[in-house]
């Protein structure tokens, strides 16, 4: 009775005592083995040293095998948002970064839509133009001397504005630009005819015939860049030669003419 006694005190010990034991794994063993024989053998060394037979009982005993169930350890969680304090203040600003590389050029975007019309400007400056013009005549035969004479003319066809003066026989420039001028004068038979076209004390053309049985209409024309106050006349040759203009006192055989082509302010 007391061996059953002491049997039953050995097998409660040994099941109380069983989680407690550390299991080694044999070192010897191939790591490769299936799990199954790997199962196998640590069953049958563990059952080696926790088996308990009773002498009276030839019967094996079914093994003992540890709680199946993993053992989990309990970790605390903490709510972070109750720990989240309030919200600070905005920092101030930051310095500004460098500037960047320039970006390659979009394509061109799509035609926008027409605008509303703009309202009436101020009315600009009124157009100026300018004009100057004048033609003249002498019924008079005029003969040379021992000095230059200019030529007076005794007849008036257009003077615009005044330009032309008739008492100098002088053109005055009002207007500066460029301008066009003619000559016209009947030589006189077996004499010679020499005169010059001048702007101011400056010879600019030449008319001249030389002495002749009969009398001709002779002519000269030019184009002069004229400044304002610039002076343009007819001057008659001093007489080293018998030098004559012929006219008869009734008709116009002498003209002086010219006019503004283009003025200077006219761009």
């Amino acid at each position: 009775m007391q061996v059953v006694s002491l049997a039953l005190l050995m097998l409660v010990f040994a099941k109380w005592a069983e989680p407690y034991l550390t299991q080694y794994p044999d070192t010897e063993q191939d790591k490769y083995e299936p799990r199954d024989y790997q199962r196998s053998t640590e069953y049958n060394r563990d059952s080696s040293r926790t088996e308990c037979r009773r002498c009276c009982d030839p019967a094996e005993e079914p093994p003992q095998y540890a709680s199946p169930h993993p053992h989990y350890q309990v970790v605390p969680q903490i709510n972070i948002t109750i720990l989240k304090g309030e919200k600070g203040d905005t920092g101030e600003r930051g310095p500004y970064g460098k500037l960047g590389k320039s970006g390659q050029t979009g394509p061109r975007g799509p035609h926008g839509t027409k605008g509303t019309k703009g309202s009436i400007g101020a009315p600009g400056e009124p157009c100026k133009s300018y004009y100057a013009a004048f033609s003249v005549g002498r019924k008079k035969a005029l003969h040379s001397n021992d000095y230059y004479q200019t030529m007076i003319f005794d007849t008036e066809f257009v003077n615009l504005y005044g330009h032309f003066n008739m008492f100098t026989g002088k053109f005055f420039c009002y207007v500066s630009g460029i301008y066009f001028f003619n000559l016209n004068i009947h030589t006189w038979n077996q004499k010679e005819t020499y005169l010059h076209v001048m702007k101011n004390e400056q010879e600019m053309a030449i008319l001249y015939a030389q002495p002749s049985d009969r009398s001709i209409m002779q002519s000269q024309s030019l184009m002069l860049a004229l400044e304002r106050d610039d002076q343009v006349w007819v001057r008659l040759f001093k007489g080293e030669r018998e030098n004559a203009i012929f006219s008869d006192d009734f008709d116009t055989y002498i003209t002086f003419n010219g006019h503004l082509i283009k003025g200077n302010s006219e761009g």
